[in-house]
């Protein structure tokens, strides 16, 4: 497998662009001169405007929602025959409340974004990078993904998978110069708690919430380090710890403290 290198460098495709770490990782992609496609679910232009600010070689944009066939389409369409040298796939989102009191529309897209585009994504531009044998993908997985999510139950489960998923993936390909890190942050201050219902929880009104600067900054070293995973921040990775140690059943309890809305 590839080691450390100084900078990113080619063609690098980024997911859930828009905002929040999306939008701080490709300002860091943009300041090594990379060339850009942006995709996200919502409007790119306050992405491409810090792009083209940062120093980007060149930045093109895919407003399309990655949960759907149509929109992984229209981002392929993007890329068309060109293997990325770099994948930062963070598209992602989450939803509150109880499992049994939350709509069935609202829980598949958390699943289809979250699960079936990523892996999607990562079967079809990891099958061009191991041709290649060359290339760097970082996904954004959750340290959630190591804590049963009571009332944030969807998303914590579907980023166990990613979790998981991303440690597989780097085995398999550990004889090849293709890296594969996973970004595992804690509670960050983006438009996560707005978008998924959680305003209204002891997390989501919390004031201690990471900077996505921060956390991107952390999970782009990661990668040029060529490291499997990192969880962002000192308490974060404490927190990480503890939760192979705690009884599930506890971890469930605390978890909902974090996540029960206010007025149940």
């Amino acid at each position: 497998m590839a080691g450390k290198i100084d900078k990113l460098s080619g063609l690098c495709v980024i997911t859930g662009a828009s905002s929040g770490i999306g939008l701080e990782l490709t300002k860091l992609a943009a300041r090594d001169g990379c060339d850009l496609i942006l995709a996200a679910d919502r409007d790119l232009g306050a992405a491409e405007a810090a792009a083209r600010q940062c120093g980007a070689a060149g930045v093109e944009t895919v407003e399309a929602d990655l949960a759907t066939r149509d929109g992984l389409q229209a981002l392929m369409t993007a890329l068309g025959d060109r293997t990325p040298d770099v994948l930062l796939a963070n598209a992602g989102h989450g939803l509150g409340e109880a499992f049994l009191d939350q709509e069935w529309k609202d829980i598949a897209h958390v699943i289809h974004t979250n699960v079936t585009g990523t892996t999607w994504l990562l079967h079809h531009v990891g099958q061009k990078m191991r041709a290649k044998n060359a290339g760097r993908i970082l996904v954004t997985g959750s340290i959630a993904g190591h804590i049963p999510g009571a009332f944030q139950l969807v998303y914590n489960s579907t980023k166990s998978y990613i979790d998981y998923f991303c440690f597989g993936l780097r085995n398999e390909l550990k004889d090849t110069d293709v890296v594969v890190s996973c970004l595992m942050p804690a509670p960050t201050d983006t438009q996560f708690f707005d978008r998924a219902g959680l305003e209204n929880t002891d997390v989501g009104k919390s004031d201690s919430k990471d900077d996505p600067a921060m956390v991107a900054e952390a999970g782009y070293k990661a990668l040029l380090e060529g490291d499997a995973h990192t969880v962002s921040g000192f308490m974060n990775k404490i927190q990480d710890m503890f939760a192979g140690v705690i009884p599930d059943t506890v971890l469930a309890q605390m978890h909902r403290r974090m996540a029960e809305p206010d007025d149940r």
